[in-house]
């Protein structure tokens, strides 16, 4: 059944829009990521132009992250005071990321810059984790026993403006929070994503919180700072495709919730192996795209030149 999308001016199948949604819903809540690093390319890779799949999945992640973080935090896995931190800099990020954005398509340059983006994150992402899965994956196979050792202070220790996370148990300063915060907030304005394959690596080998409170707080911060892109990019591009972000929506909640229940039953290195799989295959795609010839080679020219006369 086809359904007609009016921002992105075409027609797609409801049920493979609903099976998108629900697919990257489920990872949303499996591994606390927005999932935005999927769909995104997903929604350009079906027709949809990408400043339209960029805001329009910036919306769709509000809505996984809510179900997600409603599921971890019933389950008590959400620090919320560093969750207020991580939100407070990603507004500030996600303002200024907007800004780079309007600006970009103004000169047209936005879908360039998005799949540099994904070509660059993801893949340097991607590859971090999948090298410290694998060789924790092998450590257990063998039945090598990692010694606990005390932390070694280093200049993050050494910050100002400590603050106590009592749920994490940690006393740190607040300008790591807000900066990885930030960052991710500019990223959730640029390229449609929620963050959470910055956030959550960046919260375990940077911050060193617990892994039972990582994914949900990832999630509450996402679900903030993807609404606020949302907000920006509606008001300056007018680029949010309400009918195409209600479905994807309505599906993603549902498998959010799925998400968890499995989630919990899988070893941490597994889900990180997981995770980092499939951001490496996402960005295998988009450089393959930005490197191949397209099939209209001089569609673009063709275009301003008609518009000249």
């Amino acid at each position: 059944m086809q359904i007609y999308l009016p921002i992105a001016e075409l027609s797609m199948n409801i049920f493979v829009l609903l099976a998108m949604g629900g697919g990257v819903g489920f990872l949303s809540g499996m591994f606390g990521v927005g999932g935005g690093f999927l769909m995104t390319p997903l929604l350009i890779f079906s027709g949809v132009a990408p400043a339209i799949a960029v805001a329009t999945e910036a919306n769709q992640i509000t809505a996984a992250s809510v179900s997600g973080a409603a599921a971890h935090w019933r389950r008590g896995g959400v620090d919320f005071k560093m969750g207020m931190v991580l939100i407070a800099g990603g507004i500030i990020g996600t303002y200024f990321g907007a800004m780079i954005f309007t600006y970009l398509r103004s000169i047209g340059q936005v879908d360039l810059m998005i799949s540099v983006a994904y070509v660059i994150f993801l893949g340097g992402v991607g590859g971090l984790m999948f090298i410290e899965s694998v060789r924790s994956m092998l450590r257990d196979r063998r039945g090598e026993v990692v010694k606990s050792v005390r932390r070694q202070r280093t200049w993050i220790d050494a910050l100002p403006f400590k603050m106590r996370f009592r749920k994490s148990k940690m006393y740190i300063s607040a300008i790591m929070p807000l900066s990885i915060g930030a960052l991710v907030g500019v990223l959730a304005a640029i390229m449609g994503v929620g963050g959470g394959f910055i956030m959550v690596p960046a919260m375990i080998y940077l911050l060193h919180m617990p892994t039972n409170v990582v994914i949900g707080t990832s999630l509450f911060q996402i679900t903030f700072v993807t609404a606020a892109a949302t907000y920006l990019h509606s008001i300056n591009t007018q680029t949010v495709d309400v009918v195409l972000a209600v479905i994807l929506l309505v599906a993603a909640v549902v498998g959010a919730q799925v998400g968890v229940v499995v989630g919990a039953k899988l070893k941490g290195e597994q889900l990180r192996i997981l995770l980092a799989g499939m951001v490496l295959l996402v960005c295998m795609k988009m450089a393959f795209d930005l490197v191949v010839e397209p099939d209209e080679l001089f569609s673009v020219s063709a275009v301003n030149a008609a518009e000249g006369h």
